[in-house]
């Protein structure tokens, strides 16, 4: 009965193929090692032998000879060992035979059992070695054991690379694991590498085994293969193509931008799923051999990365323009997140490598920041923008400025890291503001870049002023485009945190410098001829200088009006604060002058002649200033 069950047992092992083979499959080179075998095993050792006695006694022998002090001494090998060498050659036959069970990835007691006859045969052939009197016995465990490391290794190799059997291995488990992997958005970060548990086992004590008997280099070869050989398959499921460096600089920037987002995709899935599930895979595997496991997954991280590390080094060559510099603090942070990953299970040598390539897309980044002073510097435009408004140069700057600043920790880290590639700019400007850039010794790099910035744009925008014939439509330009700006800074809290405040008080400084200006510029000369000195002679009001008072107001307010109202404040609230200031001076002179001297001119027509508006007219006028449009007229109340 223990035969007849130690017969069953002995085909066991073989299962492990989700296809059942035929003899005329096996066609690689290692099958020529059965052809010797008896397929029919009309003696199978295994039915005719107690294996645990076997066991034993091969296991004693072993023990013997390890005590024995004279290597020289002739030994008997005992027929135990002969035994036990046919029997390990029986499973491996049955393994190839056309008969064999087809049920995969199953740990059982016989498959148990070959891994410790494997054990003892390999002890017992590095036992031999001592022992010149053993070598037909070595010659014949030798024979033995590269037939099962031969078989092993295919059986490993299959064991990596069969995705059809995992597929078959998921179906078996639960309900509510089939679910989760319904979900497309965590299944790869739940399967990957995909291996069940039981696979894995298996990978381990055939790795292990391998190991123990002296075939670490194929063990090892074998995984290295296969599994490089999955990470470039998921690596083209993102899509994502190698490119010599010349393909990437021949690259137009809409392309070259779409691949920058596939690799930035690439790293970060390496990061989070495959790298740590590779690594586990990897510990799982070669649990018995750590350092084996660090130098496999080393190797194989260092092979992709190294990949990776090529496409940016094509990208810091190609041309630098400004709309590339998010693109490339996108690359710049996704290698920074990466190398805390490779720390944890890579060399420093590869951590160092990603972090040399990062500085070099983070210097390419600072060059292109910096670029943007040359930007404003070449702006040189000699036609001023209609109605004063916001310069299509400011939105661009500030925009940008804003866009940037939502990478602001990763811009303060490359420019820390590259303070010597920051040109150090003084400029010299007529406003109190002007020289403050760079002052602040407690500015970060970046920051003091950033009011440099700012700066060089309202330089500009000084000059540009200047295209206006107009002081009063200057000081409206200055105002719209300074308002602007700090609204954007106000607006954007990365770019409002990194400004020094007495910098950013001086501005505003400046900005209510400029509405005071246009005030006295423009309405000055109105509120002259609301003035009362002049207008009584001997103690009497002189009704010609009366006149022509309000003959000279009526005038200039229908030229302001005719003029300011195509003047553009797209602000509501500086265009609300402008009437606002207007109106709280010009109303209050006007109806007190209105008020004194009406009554002094002749009612009627005469009087309309020179008395061309109500109060209530005139501040209907001011509501119409600023709207950008020439057809906005303010009536007169009837």
């Amino acid at each position: 009965m223990e035969n007849s069950h130690n017969s069953e047992k002995s085909i066991s092992f073989i299962r492990g193929r989700h296809a059942r083979r035929k003899s005329s499959d096996i066609t690689t080179p290692n099958s020529t090692h059965f052809s010797s075998i008896d397929f029919s095993l009309e003696h199978d050792p295994d039915e005719n032998d107690n294996v645990d006695q076997l066991t034993q006694d091969v296991d004693r022998f072993t023990n013997t000879l390890s005590t024995v002090d004279d290597k020289s001494e002739p030994l008997e090998v005992p027929d135990s060992v002969e035994t036990f060498s046919k029997i390990v050659e029986s499973r491996i036959a049955r393994y190839y035979s056309p008969n064999s069970p087809t049920i995969f990835g199953k740990m059982t007691e016989e498959d148990s059992f070959f891994f410790e006859a494997v054990r003892r045969i390999s002890k017992l052939n590095k036992t031999f070695n001592d022992f010149s009197s053993t070598a037909s016995s070595k010659d014949r465990t030798s024979t033995v054991l590269q037939r099962a490391m031969v078989f092993l290794e295919e059986e490993f190799r299959h064991l990596l690379e069969d995705s059809n059997l995992n597929l078959l291995l998921r179906k078996e488990q639960s309900d509510e694991e089939e679910s989760d992997r319904d979900d497309e958005s965590t299944s790869g970060q739940k399967e990957f590498p995909s291996y069940s548990p039981e696979i894995v086992m298996k990978m381990n004590r055939i790795a292990t085994a391998m190991i123990c008997a002296g075939y670490e280099t194929e063990c090892c070869q074998v995984y290295s293969i296969a599994r490089r050989n999955v990470f470039n398959e998921a690596i083209k499921s993102l899509e994502f193509e190698i490119k010599s460096v010349e393909d990437v600089k021949k690259m137009q920037w809409e392309t070259l931008e779409g691949e920058i987002a596939t690799w930035i995709k690439v790293v970060k899935h390496c990061a989070t799923v495959l790298f740590p599930g590779e690594r586990k895979l990897c510990d799982s595997v070669f649990s018995d051999n750590p350092s084996i496991a660090v130098y496999l997954f080393s190797n194989l991280a260092r092979a992709v990365v190294i990949q990776l590390l090529n496409f940016v080094d094509a990208v810091v060559q190609t041309n630098r323009s400004a709309e590339k510099l998010f693109k490339y603090l996108d690359m710049y942070e996704a290698l920074r997140d990466l190398i805390p990953d490779i720390n944890k299970s890579c060399s420093d040598e590869l951590a160092a490598e990603i972090s040399t390539s990062g500085d070099r897309i983070g210097e390419a980044a600072v060059h292109i920041f910096c670029d943007l002073e040359n930007s404003i510097k070449g702006d040189a435009a000699k036609t001023p923008v209609a109605g004063g408004a916001v310069h299509p140069l400011t939105r661009y700057v500030m925009n940008y400025l804003k866009y940037a600043c939502e990478y602001k920790v990763t811009l303060e880290q490359i420019f820390q890291k590259n303070k010597a590639l920051v040109p150090s700019i003084k400029h010299e400007r007529e406003s109190p503001s002007h020289n403050q850039t760079g002052e602040n010794s407690s500015s970060s790099p970046f920051a003091t870049q950033l009011m440099t910035v700012i700066d060089l744009l309202d330089l500009n925008l000084e000059t540009k002023s200047k295209l206006y014939k107009d002081p009063s439509l200057r000081f409206i330009f200055l105002m719209n485009n300074g308002r602007y700006i700090m609204q954007k800074i106000k607006a954007a809290s990365e770019i409002l945190q990194s400004m020094d405040d007495t910098w950013y008080r001086i501005r505003s400084s400046d900005v209510r410098q400029y509405h005071k200006n246009y005030q006295r510029e423009t309405w000055g000369k109105v509120l002259q001829c609301l003035g009362h000195e002049g207008l009584q002679v001997n103690g009497k009001v002189h009704k010609p200088a009366l006149k022509e008072r309000f003959k000279n107001f009526s005038a200039m307010f229908d030229e302001i009006q005719k003029t300011q109202s195509t003047w553009v404040v797209s602000d509501e609230q500086l265009q609300s604060e402008l009437r606002v200031s207007i109106s709280a001076v010009v109303i209050p002179a006007y109806r007190s002058f209105f008020g004194r001297f009406r009554q002094y001119l002749d009612s009627g027509r005469q009087g309309e002649k020179y008395v061309k508006y109500q109060p209530e007219d005139i501040e209907t006028m001011i509501e119409g200033l600023f709207d950008g449009n020439a057809s906005s007229i303010g009536r007169k109340k009837n």
